[in-house]
């Protein structure tokens, strides 16, 4: 772990953010609520910021620091979803592996709940993928 007992808390934000494809009847089924595993977007939701608490837990290098603000929105297009996530915190460290915890796991959510209805005939997922996971934006105040 990186020493950043020197540094003075200040604000810091961070966005992530990437997608997932999937195929347009899965979207359908988001949007209709017909997905067996339940509400989609709002599972995924709970599980993005569940991930951002929990990211010095996942990632051995992260400090534990105070979260204030994390808002995770989603974009549905014809054969993908998009997802952001924003993070806040007054601390000595920045946010960015926490937004992308965050991003990364509602994806990986969004994949569980649907992966009933992505499969093929042979178990596999070849419409099925995740992409472009980045950080949009760091800010240090």
């Amino acid at each position: 772990m990186v020493d950043v007992s020197w540094k003075k808390p200040s604000p810091r934000r961070a966005v992530a953010k990437g997608w997932i494809r999937l195929r347009r009847e899965t979207i359908e089924a988001i949007r209709t609520g017909r997905i067996a595993k339940g509400d989609v977007l709002t599972v995924a939701r709970v599980s993005a910021i569940l991930a951002v608490k929990k990211t010095p837990e996942l990632i051995p290098g992260c400090h534990p620091i105070p979260i204030t603000h994390v808002a995770v929105e989603f974009q549905m297009e014809e054969d993908k979803i998009s997802t952001s996530c924003e993070v806040a915190s007054e601390s000595k460290t920045g946010v960015e592996m926490e937004a992308l915890t965050g991003v990364a796991m509602a994806l990986l959510t969004i994949w569980d709940m649907v992966k009933e209805v992505e499969k093929d005939e042979n178990g596999q997922y070849p419409h099925t993928a995740i992409g472009s996971i980045i950080v949009e934006k760091k800010v240090k105040e």
